[in-house]
């Protein structure tokens, strides 16, 4: 069984992230804001709103890694 893919991808280069599920709509139709920070073991967090994965650049879940 193969995971769905989150609906969007950010890459970081901080392991504190803050996602209010704004983006291309108004910050007033996202969600409350949330501060997430990534395990740097794991390499990326994802909202539990909007599921946004952020990837930190160069960890073990960034596969845009040069």
């Amino acid at each position: 069984m193969s995971s769905i893919p989150p609906p969007e991808v950010f890459r970081v280069s901080t392991v504190q992230v803050a996602c209010d599920g704004s983006g291309e709509i108004s910050p007033a139709l996202g969600h409350p804001r949330v501060f997430l920070r990534i395990d740097p073991e794991v390499g990326y967090v994802e909202c539990g709103y909007c599921d946004r994965r952020f990837v930190y650049i160069g960890g073990p879940a960034d596969t845009q890694a040069a």
